[in-house]
């Protein structure tokens, strides 16, 4: 036992150790090298922040996904709290043997009357509910025609099949459509898409893949997961929005961000295909359940969207209360930032790139905006493509126009320190 250990330890210092330190260092000298900034306060607008030993209070948080500010609501507290108190802190299992609350059928029932939807299934992430979906639906006789510019979950998700695997060039209706004829002659076809591309902000073109998938007799699958409770009139997300409610199939989406910024994510769809999910989806059957304060909370969530009043469809006139104020708060940052000769990503989306194509300038620019306490990360390769750098820029209907005149006010200033406007 002891000479095991011994070749193990040597194996590893002589070998694997030094290649990582060699692709570690590769990653810090391509200026991609990723460091964590912890809060030191809660999730909101504004927190305290560390990076390399060094406390930034009271800075401006323009990176995250708490799109509606109910990271930390006082009634979201208070229904975790609740699911606490009645429920317990953690399940202990996983759903089929004794992980299954009634808070997790209220919930599953509360997304599907949201969403339009006949029947919901909760996983502990988005991500797992992606990659628990493909692989037990569709096998090497179906096909996945899947968008360029998927995220990681779906992309991981299709791996795990052995359906036969399409590309179509982003939100490109002709080049989708030469896909689905490529694969003609298989048993099954499912068109899977974003409904907000995450780095870019921009959406799919779900009324063009719907009428596709009409005519050549696909599926389509939906990851909404920065569109649920962001766009639409109802806050229904990309379906809503697009005008085809109805006609996706297979809804994926997330607690984790305009929902409260908590874990948990979620399939919704016809119920068939959610009950065969309940039968076979790994991460369902082999995961604990999502735990009761997170459960409570999303339903909560859920409520206060429906508290709002529609007035109108995001960005086609305005909506009330929480989505109304993002929709002015993104619309004002677009045109503000612009105006200061940054280029952007064009849309409506809360997400908003700012496009500086070097990682050298984007890593410096991030670092030099939360000294002037506006907080925002640099995105570079492999999360965007090379030569694609970028700052993305998240807006929260908690922002205030103080709040957005300041990091604009800040983004100038470095910009022009820099030299990149």
């Amino acid at each position: 036992m002891t000479n095991w250990g011994k070749g193990f330890i040597a194996m590893y210092e002589s070998n694997f150790r030094e290649h990582l330190i060699k692709e570690l260092n590769n990653i810090v000298e391509q200026n991609v090298y990723k460091k964590e900034v912890v809060l030191t306060k809660p999730q909101g607008v504004v927190t305290d922040v560390v990076l390399d030993g060094n406390v930034y209070t009271e800075a401006l948080n323009f990176c995250a996904n708490n799109y509606l500010g109910l990271a930390n609501d006082p009634e979201l507290i208070e229904a975790a709290n609740s699911g606490l108190r009645h429920f317990g802190y953690g399940m202990a299992s996983v759903r089929f043997i004794c992980g299954t609350s009634q808070l997790h059928k209220n919930l599953e029932k509360k997304i599907a009357e949201f969403l339009g939807t006949e029947d919901a299934i909760t996983y502990t992430s988005c991500f797992d509910a992606n990659g628990g979906l493909f692989e037990n639906l569709f096998t090497e006789q179906d096909a996945i025609i899947s968008d360029q510019l998927n995220h990681a979950s779906i992309i991981d998700g299709v791996r795990l099949c052995k359906a036969q695997r399409f590309r179509y060039n982003h939100s490109d209706m002709k080049d989708l459509e030469v896909r689905l004829n490529e694969c003609a002659n298989c048993r099954f076809k499912i068109v899977a898409t974003d409904g907000v591309f995450s780095m870019d902000g921009d959406m799919a073109n779900l009324k063009g893949i719907c009428d596709l998938s009409d005519k050549y007799g696909a599926l389509v699958m939906v990851d909404d997961s920065h569109g649920t409770g962001v766009i639409g009139k109802n806050g229904r997300g990309s379906a809503e929005y697009c005008g085809v409610t109805g006609r996706v199939d297979i809804i994926t989406s997330t607690f984790g961000k305009a929902l409260g910024g908590g874990v948990g994510g979620f399939t919704t769809g016809h119920k068939e295909i959610i009950e065969f999910l309940r039968q076979r989806s790994r991460p369902y059957l082999f995961s604990n359940a999502l735990p009761p304060p997170n459960a409570s909370a999303a339903i909560e969530a859920l409520k206060i969207l429906e508290r709002q009043s529609p007035l109108s469809p995001f960005n086609k006139g305005g909506v009330g209360g929480l989505r109304e104020r993002l929709e002015e708060n993104t619309a004002y940052f677009r045109k503000r930032i612009k105006e200061t000769g940054f280029k952007i990503k064009e849309g409506f989306h809360p997400i908003i790139p700012i496009m500086l194509y070097d990682p050298a300038v984007t890593q410096k620019m991030a670092r030099r905006l939360l000294e002037e306490r506006v907080f925002v990360v640099a995105f570079s390769f492999p999360v965007v493509p090379k030569g694609e750098d970028r700052i993305r820029i998240q807006i929260s209907a908690a922002h205030t126009k103080e709040h957005l005149d300041f990091a604009i006010e800040k983004f100038e200033k470095v910009g022009k320190e820099l030299r990149v406007i």
